[in-house]
């Protein structure tokens, strides 16, 4: 049963995840909820990641500059989408899961 749920609506437990980062997010001051936004944004644009794990990790990253006093640049350095690169290099891609299907 669970097998047919997740094909039909997708993991919970990622989507669980995905709720739980969203909020944390937000609750973040402006600067870093802004930033969020938009590395979420490219992130799912332009990265093709099939995974949360990158957007938990950015949202790891904004709640510690932000207890620290840390600017967002501070983090993600001067080009923020070579920031966002990086961080998803070696995640699962739609690419990735089509070869798969494929080829199996």
């Amino acid at each position: 049963m669970n097998k047919i749920i997740n094909a039909i609506v997708g993991d919970l437990n990622e989507k669980k995840r995905y709720r739980n980062a969203e909020k944390r997010a937000m609750a973040l001051p402006k600067e870093y909820s802004e930033a969020y936004k938009r590395i979420k944004e490219y992130l799912w644009n332009a990265s093709g990641v099939m995974t949360i794990d990158p957007l938990v990790a950015v949202v790891d990253l904004l709640e510690e500059a932000a207890a620290n006093g840390r600017s967002v640049t501070d983090v993600t350095g001067p080009d923020v989408a070579a920031f966002v690169d990086e961080l998803a290099k070696g995640e699962k891609t739609y690419k990735d899961a089509y070869r798969d299907r494929l080829n199996s």
